[in-house]
């Protein structure tokens, strides 16, 4: 019999899809034997047999699709059923409870006194829907459960492949790896000690502070850990196979989950808070380990600039989420694509605080010298023109005043002209030599070649036009948001275009 049961369990397997659990149990009854097939609900889509959807109506065995109404009614409640409402093992004992999540964790998380019996533990875990009573006795532990307080994940098999896996790799491809850590605990109760992992494994240098040497770590750890917490929070438990990763290079480090985002990566900075998985969310929120208010995203970026890195990198892969951190870089080795990212994801910031970018916030940004707006004004540029960010007032954008304009005509002979309804300076051919600007760049805005400035047209233009300046300094908007940066349009509208 046994054998045959197995040849039995083996077919019907075979032919399921998806492949559901099930069980036989041989039992007596008034001293006759019966046996009982015990199966796994369906969860969020109907399970086939031989490819077919099938249905009870009545005694009669109908396939699925020739009830359309039936057929809708039962995918309204696959909708309906949240994966942390899940059951992640059923008809488990109050010892195995007690066994199998770490009750002591989650009193401590939530700063609450450990109950003095058994009951009051149970009943506190049921009033956060991390067991519910099963009809057929004991206990029924839910995803959410689980998820978050399971001293082992590998007991649950439905969940084995969602612990967060940390890889290490030499240099800065996949193709040896240094180390590899595949997360044992749930996310809550092992949220810290991930954390900690993932610290040890990032690259740091010694600096000395006070004649005491302190490690700085080169990645800030409240951005580390804003990304972790998203990554686990945001995915999509739905897709198998698959599960959250980081995964730690010499000059970056990236960390994807499954899941598409549920916004436009290029306005994580600025969308109110969308949750893929509310109630893992909510716990989490409570136990301190995310806000829930939509500001993770901004202090990434705000740690960020405080270390003056190059700004995070958010993608959408496939069906995955990945988000960036990369190595400290200097300005002159980033590229454009990098610029552009990091003056747009500082716009954005800058939107959200009321303000505005300007020629200082992006000095500050970069870690330019004051002296050097030409600098700033050329990345703001780039950003221009590549469509990230606009003007917040185009009608001063790159302007000067017609009087500060004309005071530039009387002493430097210097023709002005009327640009969408505003004056702006533009140098004659006849000048450009007298100013030791050569033929070669006559064409060129002369922002980007300051050695083309004369002393003294310059010294006019930061000294006794430097008050009318500051007061015009254009305002732009990350074009996303429908507008937020600045621009100081003294030297870039001075000599604009000839």
């Amino acid at each position: 019999m046994p054998s045959r049961r197995k040849e039995l369990e083996n077919w019907l397997l075979r032919l399921l899809t998806p492949k559901i659990h099930f069980s036989f149990f041989e039992v007596r009854v008034d001293g006759q034997p019966v046996v009982l097939l015990e199966i796994e609900r369906a969860f969020r889509h109907p399970v086939q047999f031989q490819g077919v959807e099938l249905i009870r109506v009545g005694s009669y065995k109908k396939k699925l699709k020739d009830f359309p109404e039936k057929e809708r009614a039962l995918w309204r409640l696959f909708d309906r059923i949240p994966f942390e409402d899940g059951i992640a093992a059923e008809r488990v004992l109050d010892e195995e409870v007690l066994r199998l999540l770490d009750y002591p964790g989650y009193f401590d998380l939530l700063k609450q006194p450990l109950p003095e019996n058994r009951d009051g533990i149970l009943e506190a875990l049921v009033e956060d829907s991390l067991i519910r009573p099963c009809e057929a006795g004991g206990w029924n532990i839910t995803n959410l459960g689980a998820l978050l307080f399971a001293k082992r994940l590998e007991d649950f098999r439905l969940l084995r492949r969602k612990a967060m896996r940390v890889i290490q790799y030499n240099g800065v491809s996949r193709v040896t790896t240094r180390k590899e850590q595949i997360g044992a605990k749930g996310y809550a109760c092992g949220f810290e000690d991930l954390i900690n992992f993932i610290d040890g494994l990032l690259p740091s240098s010694e600096v000395i502070e006070q004649a005491l040497r302190k490690t700085v770590p080169m990645f800030p750890e409240p951005a580390v850990r804003e990304l972790v917490a998203n990554a686990l929070i945001h995915q999509d438990f739905f897709a198998t196979g698959v599960g959250p990763m980081v995964e730690i290079f010499d000059d970056r480090l990236e960390i994807t989950n499954p899941g598409a985002p549920l916004v436009d990566t290029q306005r994580f900075v600025d969308t109110p808070p969308r949750s893929r998985n509310e109630s893992l969310a909510s716990l989490m929120r409570r136990i301190g380990i995310c806000e829930e208010r939509g500001s993770g995203w901004d202090k990434v970026v705000f740690q960020t600039e405080l270390y003056q890195l190059p700004a995070p990198l958010a993608e959408a892969i496939d069906d995955h989420t990945r988000v960036v951190l990369f190595a400290p870089k200097p300005l002159t080795r980033m590229d454009k694509a990098d610029r552009v990212r990091a003056v747009y994801l500082h716009a954005c910031l800058r939107y959200v605080n009321r303000e505005h970018l300007t020629n200082a916030s992006v000095r500050h940004r970069f870690g330019i010298e004051p002296q050097n707006i030409a600098a700033a004004s050329r990345l703001i540029r780039e950003a221009v023109e590549a469509g990230f960010i606009v003007p917040y007032d185009p009608r001063t954008a790159m302007t000067i005043t017609t009087k500060r304009s004309s005071q530039l005509s009387k002493r430097f002979g210097i023709r002005t002209v009327s640009w969408n309804g505003a004056s702006a300076c533009w140098l004659p051919r006849v000048s450009r030599t007298s100013f030791g600007i050569d033929r070669q760049h006559e064409r060129e805005p002369h922002p980007s070649r300051p050695r083309g400035v004369h002393p003294e047209l310059a010294a006019v233009a930061r000294g006794n036009l430097a008050g009318e300046a500051q007061a015009q300094t254009d305002s732009f908007h990350p074009a996303a948001a429908g507008g937020v940066a600045a621009i100081e349009p003294l030297e870039d509208a001075l000599l604009l275009l000839a």
